[in-house]
């Protein structure tokens, strides 16, 4: 499997080169982009110039991005709505994908190959809308995106929209064969479970976010500190047809170290090269 770190566990800081070299010398093959603006502001041209040329002089690729889940630089803790694909008022709904397509735009400096999506947020259920408004939302970027050279992956969040039935009745509904999952574990672990949701999933799955956690919370641990059994995870992975790719995305608030990131990624690298 491609080995890939997310910057999501660098969120408190700007990204920067210093913090792509410290993913590159854990032993990553890629970076999973975090587009938060805080941290990564996928609106300031002068960073992006910054970070493509790292991208441009090193062999570790720009793999994935994350989508926006705020606008603002707060993660919404001042009450700033999140961004919302499928959000019943259709004001919302266009403001989503605005500033999904914002991002995107990333690639014309900074190429990469897949946009990690997330359809709705944490208390939305599955409807006949919720199913009409993920599929409208997925034409429109999959339109933006293809042309940049970006293919679109939905990921299971916890809620009832992405479900695996879910989502596979979202792609199949809307014929969407260049669209693929980006298989969440962590959340698969507070959901139906890890081995079902893979089962379920594995001939869509392009990339996976591999987090732990004790089935509480989601937490965003790394590997081998919650109750996931990792080689179940691996093995199964590994048989999928597209072989996913491994990106870690370990919390930001546990506040790691450049040097401590570089070592825990270099050990549960070690668990699936």
């Amino acid at each position: 499997m491609l080995k890939v770190i997310s910057s999501h566990v660098f969120l408190r800081n700007r990204l920067h080169p210093g913090l792509l070299e410290t993913i590159h010398k854990a032993g990553a093959d890629g970076v999973e982009l975090f587009a938060a603006r805080q941290h990564f502001d996928y609106t300031d041209r002068a960073a992006i110039r910054d970070l493509a040329e790292w991208f441009r002089s090193n062999p570790t690729e720009a793999f994935s991005m994350h989508m926006p889940l705020y606008v603002d630089h707060e993660m919404g803790r001042w009450g700033e709505p999140g961004v919302n694909l499928i959000h019943p008022e259709k004001s919302r709904r266009i403001d989503a994908m605005d500033e999904i397509k914002r991002a995107l735009e990333v690639a014309e400096q900074i190429p990469f190959r897949f946009i990690v999506i997330h359809l709705g947020e944490r208390e939305d259920t599955w409807s006949p809308r919720a199913l009409e408004n993920s599929i409208t939302a997925l034409e429109h970027l999959r339109a933006f995106a293809n042309p940049l050279g970006v293919k679109l992956l939905v990921e299971n969040i916890t809620n009832e929209v992405t479900r695996p039935a879910n989502i596979l009745e979202i792609l199949n509904a809307g014929h969407f064969t260049d669209i693929g999952v980006c298989l969440d574990v962590g959340h698969a672990n507070l959901g139906e479970g890890v081995k079902t949701t893979l089962d379920e999933l594995k001939d869509r799955i392009h990339s996976s976010h591999l987090h732990d956690n004790h089935g509480d919370r989601d937490a965003h641990l790394w590997p081998g500190d919650g109750t996931i059994r990792w080689d179940e995870v691996y093995d199964g992975l590994k048989t999928a047809p597209q072989i996913p790719a491994g990106v870690l995305e370990i919390h930001y608030a546990l506040e790691e170290t450049p040097d401590t990131v570089m070592k825990k990624a270099q050990k549960a690298f070690e668990s699936y090269s």
